[in-house]
């Protein structure tokens, strides 16, 4: 099959910076629907001009590009070693090109192996079946999504909606809860993949495969079908919105299978997929690797724009913030306040935090500001270049963030999702605040990275290194301020109170 390694790389990159056609129909929907000049619509527009700059630029949509994920159903007879070697080297070429982000890290040793090659990684699923062609389909699916997963073992209690009884409403409670339970830590608006029955491990898996349905599919089970509908209107009556912000869209599609189970088990497994729903797949000839048609997208179709412009509509208001910061300045800040954040800033995710606890920084942190992020960087004519570098999930920190902030005098975190009452209580103490990026943006904030400035304990791998950055115009809202102010306990407060009236089942 000669041609079989330029398909799978192929698929790799499209899948990695090109929304597929369904996803984006359902963005654009859930931007129509939202309430213009809301945080909601104005991180719904960062995605949407996103998507239109990773394709423009054929460059990873989300930095974060999840455990490469292949479902790949042969003829009889095909030589399935052949193909999982070659899916191992079109994955290696993809990271080397910069398409996917090295994210392969041994679990014993914390070391990443820099190609996204390692034991059980990728992930790879064989089947047989009774037709002509090889199909092979990918899902990349980040560790912010794949976190947000959750698994419901009936009955059992939930907060906000009571008992959840081994029957479809107890089902329904469950899934409603795990949209809710997301928050903004997934980047809703999301989409659900979920198993009703079988055993634990083989629901994660079922729920998984039910992110392969194109959102615009109807279950063919009448009953599922009613239930997928349902979900999709209640969960959108939560006000979970964009990012965890509040508003209208919450999720974009759930999808949902059913499996038999032992008497003394009723799980229910659900899959929690990103807005940056990244999957497609190929028909290959078997005899030569070639594509012979692509599913989910027709290539020789024009890819429709999400939105008209490449920028952000800025109102005037905006605050203009140069690093290093000081005290005053961030405590004039409140949240909903939206910042343009000029100068140096440091990534740092979770190595580097747990490394600062108990180690000096490389560099002056006094006045700095920590951004949670883990970037696709490539070497380029000797100098590092970004290629992708949305924000990561914050709340993976807070066990160290508070100290950082005492320790060394940071005044901003950026990052996505929010933070807990520790850390919220260190900036209200410190002068310090946190600022929520758009995720998944990974090529909105690429452009606004002017340069590459250093790199410190390189030792953790590419994504978990510390990168210092000069930005310009580097947007985020305050969603928890230097005045004991959080948005996010906020929502989750009245999105809480919003789901105890979805607890009886919709006439």
């Amino acid at each position: 099959m000669q041609f079989l390694f330029t398909s799978l790389l192929e698929l790799i990159t499209q899948t990695s910076t090109n929304l597929p056609p369904d996803v984006r129909a359902a963005m654009k929907q859930a931007l129509a629907s939202e309430t213009p000049g809301t945080q909601s619509y104005q991180a719904l527009h960062i995605m949407a001009a996103n998507t239109d700059m990773a394709y423009q630029d054929e460059a990873p949509i989300c930095q974060d590009t999840g455990m490469p994920t292949f479902v790949v159903h042969t003829p009889p007879g095909v030589n399935q070693i052949e193909i999982k070697k070659q899916i191992r080297e079109a994955v290696a070429e993809a990271t080397r090109r910069g398409k996917l982000r090295p994210n392969s890290v041994d679990s014993i040793t914390g070391k990443n192996s820099g190609d996204n090659l390692g034991p059980e990684t990728p992930i790879v699923h064989f089947e047989q079946w009774d037709e002509d062609e090889i199909e092979v389909r990918l899902i990349l699916k980040g560790g912010g999504c794949e976190n947000m997963n959750i698994q419901y073992s009936l009955p059992c209690e939930l907060d906000h909606l009571g008992r959840a009884d081994r029957n479809l409403e107890g089902v329904r409670k469950c899934i409603l809860h795990a949209v809710w339970q997301a928050q903004g830590h997934g980047c809703a608006p999301g989409v659900l993949g979920v198993c009703i029955g079988s055993d634990r491990a083989h629901g994660y898996t079922l729920a998984k495969y039910e992110l392969f349905r194109p959102l615009d599919d109807v279950n063919p089970d009448p009953v599922l079908a009613r239930l997928e509908a349902e979900i999709l209107e209640e969960a959108n009556k939560i006000g979970v919105g964009a990012m965890g912000f509040g508003g209208r869209a919450s999720l974009l599609g759930c999808k949902i299978t059913a499996a038999n189970r032992l008497p003394a088990s009723f799980f229910v497994s659900v899959a929690y997929e990103c807005w940056a729903f990244r999957r497609l797949g190929v028909r290959l000839d078997p005899s030569t690797g070639a594509i012979t048609r692509w599913l989910y997208r027709d290539p020789n179709r024009p890819v429709e724009r999400l939105v008209k412009d490449e920028g952000f509509p800025l109102t005037g208001k905006e605050v203009i913030l140069e690093t290093p910061l000081s005290e005053a300045a961030v405590r004039a800040l409140r949240v909903g306040d939206v910042v343009l954040l000029n100068g140096e800033v440091f990534t740092g995710r979770d190595n580097v935090h747990a490394y600062l606890v108990k180690n000096p920084p490389p560099v002056d942190l006094r006045g700095a500001v920590i951004y949670h992020c883990g970037p696709v960087m490539l070497q380029q004519d000797g100098r590092w270049v970004v290629k992708a570098a949305g924000p990561t999930t914050s709340i993976r920190e807070e066990p160290y963030q508070a100290d950082v902030i005492r320790n060394y005098g940071v005044r901003a975190v950026i990052g996505k999702g929010g933070m807990g009452a520790k850390t919220l209580e260190a900036l209200k103490e410190c002068g310090a605040v946190y600022l929520n990026a758009i995720g998944g943006a990974a090529q909105f904030y690429a452009r606004n990275i002017e340069e590459v400035l250093g790199v410190y304990l390189m030792e953790f791998g590419i994504p978990e290194a510390m990168w210092r950055l000069r930005v310009r115009n580097f947007l985020a809202i305050v969603t928890m301020d230097a005045h004991g102010n959080s948005l996010h306990a906020q929502i989750q407060q009245e999105t809480g109170q919003r789901l105890e009236t979805l607890q009886t089942t919709p006439a």
